[in-house]
């Protein structure tokens, strides 16, 4: 049974960091390409940041210079590392293990952030 469970969202002022994390399980975590996105109000979802299996990382535009992912492989964890948070960065949070880049095969139950001005 594949598990993915992120934890770390919360309630900050604008300016302030957060650090989501999200740990695997049942899935071969080191072949899946890693990925975040986020669905604001009234929005659609979007992805924010993804690591392939090789280690490579890309960004949207709206968080380059401030969001940073990473994953250990061991722990079988991947994190978003959240700075110079916005008002509008708020949104539920989701991790998502793709074996092809950009497709999710299976997705978290999101965590909520909210940033107040």
């Amino acid at each position: 049974q594949v598990q993915l469970v992120e934890s770390g969202g919360g309630l900050v002022q604008a300016g302030g960091s957060l650090r989501l994390s999200c740990a695997s399980s049942g899935i071969i975590f080191s072949l899946y390409s890693l990925e975040w996105y986020r669905q604001g109000p009234g929005k659609q979802r979007e992805l924010v940041a993804a690591v392939t299996r090789g280690g490579s990382t890309s960004y949207a535009d709206s968080v380059k210079g401030r969001f940073t992912i990473s994953k250990d492989n061991a722990k079988k964890t991947v994190y978003l590392q959240m700075d110079s948070l916005k008002p509008e960065d708020t949104a539920v949070y989701y991790c998502a293990a793709s074996f092809v880049s950009g497709t999710p095969d299976y997705w978290g139950q999101g965590t909520q952030v909210t940033v107040s001005s």
